[in-house]
């Protein structure tokens, strides 16, 4: 940006510029930072640009507004520091908006569109923008993802009428996609799909990555969509990519019979390969390769098998029987007769399991630690790109609280002989092995079990984990204490002085609200340690309690917003006699 040019000009002639990215929000709360500016004005110079009669305000838009509630008070009109941007200088004129107001505040991602679709329009290209604000190039590219999107379909994404996994399946669809779910989501007779179902809506079923492929991809002639919120690219036609697979299957299989294996069988597409059905046998003991495809796309090569009745056969004949078969016994049921059966066998075991409650409880547990075709379930892990917030977590009572839970759950399954560590590799006799040891555990170790995979599997962040902070009556002050890693992230001077009223006094806040973010955390340490003052080592500041509050009034707060969000849902029965959580303490199987 070249060199502004500083000059006082009349509150009148200055208007909210369009590039700032605060433009069209409501006028903002500025009741903190109006008495300074009655007594000693502004001290920090307002950034503007010439815009036709008049001069867009680019950064300082709080300021600008206390300006005018000046002017309404005084009935004059005060004269104005500014520095003046290049009228054709744009993209730093929205480059400085959004430093200025991510610094004082958090954008959304929808925020951070409008921002960065500007300078990317105005000729900044991706390594640029994000060289400038200090992000990674796929951060910008995710959220200029969004220009793909129909202007109806952002717009219920600001309003959060769509969540973040919906909206970025949604990313990867066509227009004629597109105007296709708006119409779903339009109608009052038909659902539109959502989350993980969406991104299986746009691809037409089973989503297929491009990590799966045992072909090179660069050989590859169908289309693959780029997906920049996963890890890998989605096939864009499974039709194409299994016949790509399929190749690539066959070629691997002539391998394994040219390296000497007995024989290889290829299972039919979705059919699993149940190793408590087969037993091992290495190349030269006359083993096997069974190959499993999955529909989405993964294949697994199992090695060295062969079935239980091979195996028999193979120990009647090496113990001499001569009346041991000496072909292979033909399957007695053709594969549409198979599938006839199994399905039906199916349909029983749903319509049993529906009515045995205490059964299917533990079938469900089952699945949620292990997965299977059919439920996807991940742990959370911490993801934070910052150490200190790392270690902090690690560190923390929860954790230990957490892992010596982990110790229990594992203790037991290894009394039935189980390995109890949830592995989600959707393998169908881990899963079968994990219901037949909770099977034998009592109605409570089940619910033990139960608790401890419901707690790793809780996603971070949102409402859902404030539903349960409040369900739980949870007392945040047993689990964290301000430490060095929340005080070093600690930068809004608007909070950390209302943390100093909090924990000291209103007067003692007003008379700091000058001191630097610096001193003003050094108080709260102190007060908190009981250096010249009584101390108040339970002190947690309004986000750390249960239910959060926010400490600037207007500003935003993911935890106080995500509460507001539900709160309803959680507040408004409890009034009621016999309401509560102890309704829930004791809880049953069946």
């Amino acid at each position: 940006m070249a060199q502004p040019i500083l000059k006082t000009i009349p509150l009148s002639e200055l208007r909210i510029s369009k590039l700032n990215m605060r433009h069209s929000r409501k006028k903002p709360d500025v009741s903190d930072i109006l008495p300074s500016i009655r007594e000693s004005g502004i001290r920090q110079t307002l950034l503007v640009r010439k815009e036709g009669d008049h001069y867009g305000v680019v950064a300082g838009r709080r300021r600008y507004f206390a300006l005018k509630e000046i002017e309404k008070e005084t009935g004059d009109t005060p004269l104005v520091p500014c520095a003046i941007m290049a009228e054709n200088d744009a993209a730093s004129a929205i480059a400085a908006s959004v430093i200025e107001n991510v610094g004082r505040l958090p954008a959304s991602e929808m925020e951070q569109y409008t921002a960065f679709k500007r300078l990317h329009d105005e000729g900044r290209g991706v390594d640029e923008i994000a060289a400038f604000f200090g992000v990674t190039d796929l951060l910008v590219r995710r959220v200029l993802a969004l220009a793909s999107l129909a202007d109806p379909i952002r717009k219920l994404y600001a309003e959060d009428e769509i969540d973040r996994e919906t909206i970025r399946a949604l990313t990867l669809a066509t227009p004629d996609q597109q105007a296709e779910w708006l119409r779903l989501y339009e109608s009052e007779d038909e659902r539109a799909p959502r989350g993980r179902n969406c991104k299986a809506w746009i691809t037409g079923g089973a989503v297929i990555t491009t990590d799966k492929a045992l072909f090179d991809i660069a050989d590859y002639d169908g289309q693959i969509t780029a997906d920049l919120f996963g890890e890998h690219g989605v096939f864009a036609d499974p039709d194409a990519f299994w016949k790509a697979q399929s190749a690539a299957v066959a070629q691997r299989i002539e391998t394994y019979i040219a390296d000497g294996w007995k024989d290889v069988i290829c299972l039919e597409r979705g059919a699993f390969f149940h190793r408590w059905d087969h037993q091992t046998r290495t190349k030269k003991q006359g083993g096997k390769v069974y190959v499993e495809l999955r529909h989405d796309g993964t294949v697994t090569f199992h090695e060295g098998y062969v079935s239980q009745a091979e195996a028999r056969r193979m120990e009647t004949a090496k113990k001499g029987d001569d009346d041991a078969p000496a072909a292979p016994v033909k399957p007695e049921m053709s594969g549409p007769l198979a599938e006839y059966i199994l399905l039906h066998r199916h349909g029983a075991a749903s319509a049993s399991l529906a009515g045995q409650p205490a059964i299917a409880l533990r079938l469900m547990v089952a699945h949620a630690m292990t997965g299977s075709a059919l439920w996807q379930v991940r742990t959370h892990e911490c993801t934070s790109r910052k150490e200190e917030t790392r270690a902090s977590l690690q560190g923390s009572k929860a954790a230990a609280e957490m892992e010596e839970k982990r110790a229990r759950i594992a203790a037991l399954f290894e009394a039935f002989g189980v390995r109890g560590e949830a592995r989600r590799n959707t393998d169908a006799y881990r899963l079968s092995e994990i219901f037949a040891a909770l099977l034998a555990m009592s109605d409570e170790e089940v619910m033990e079990v139960l608790a401890f995979t419901m707690a790793q599997t809780l996603e971070a962040g949102g409402p859902v984990v404030e539903a349960v902070l409040h369900v739980c009556e949870t007392d945040l002050s047993e689990h964290w204490k301000p430490d060095a890693a929340f005080f070093d992230l600690l930068r809004d001077k608007r909070a950390i002085n209302a943390m100093v009223a909090d924990i000291g006094s209103r007067s003692l806040a007003e008379s700091c609200a000058s001191d630097t973010a610096k001193v003003q955390k050094a108080i709260i340490g102190n007060r908190i340690m009981g250096h010249g003052c009584e101390p108040n080592r339970d002190w947690r500041p309004a986000w750390m309690q249960v239910p959060p509050a926010r400490l600037v009034e207007g500003a935003g707060s993911p935890p106080a917003d995500a509460w507001a969000r539900i709160a309803g849902l959680f507040e408004r029965g409890e009034h009621i006699d016999g309401a509560g959580t102890q309704a829930f303490d004791q809880p049953h199987a069946a």
